[in-house]
């Protein structure tokens, strides 16, 4: 099996968990933390929406610089809506399913690289970024899932039933 096929499957499970994510935010509540040291509900809620989009960043550009000389880095726009953060994330999926289909397996076997300020601090090829990403995307909506019990929000079932979500 090719890792292009591997990979537009396991974007299909995520969107699937993610959705159910991201259907449950408290609207209204951007600027919420659980901790000072914490992102806002907002902020994190948006970063779950575009994750998924990394993949074709991945695939169709060599590099990307979170702090670039000169410049700002990628900016993630402030979600209002659960309908926003919905349309961000078909949005990612799109682009995502758009650059798997149009890539081999002998383009993810080619180096990607993260930089700050200019600087590598990070170069591996593609298709252990895309892995990462995809644990990255657990990982914030984990999160997330946190932040929506601690907002008396509905947890969606993921990996398995929720105290609010026993569909397994």
């Amino acid at each position: 099996m090719k890792m292009t096929d591997l990979f537009s499957a396991q974007l299909e499970r995520e969107a699937v968990l993610t959705r159910r994510a991201l259907e449950n935010v408290p609207e209204g509540r951007p600027d919420w933390k659980p901790h000072e040291k914490s992102m806002p509900l907002g902020y994190l809620s948006s970063l779950v929406a575009t994750i998924l989009g990394w993949v074709d960043m991945i695939i169709t550009q060599d590099e990307l610089d979170l702090n670039p000389p000169g410049g700002s880095g990628p900016r993630l726009p402030p979600p209002t809506t659960n309908a926003e953060l919905l349309a961000s994330l078909d949005e990612s999926l799109a682009k995502s399913r758009a650059a798997l289909s149009n890539t081999d397996d002998e383009h993810l076997l080619t180096p990607w690289k993260l930089l700050v300020a200019g600087n590598v601090v990070m170069e591996s090829p593609r298709h252990v970024v895309i892995e990462d990403t995809f644990l990255h995307m657990a990982h914030h909506r984990g999160q997330l899932t946190v932040y929506l019990r601690l907002n008396d929000a509905k947890v969606p079932a993921l990996y398995g039933p929720s105290a609010d979500d026993q569909r397994f």
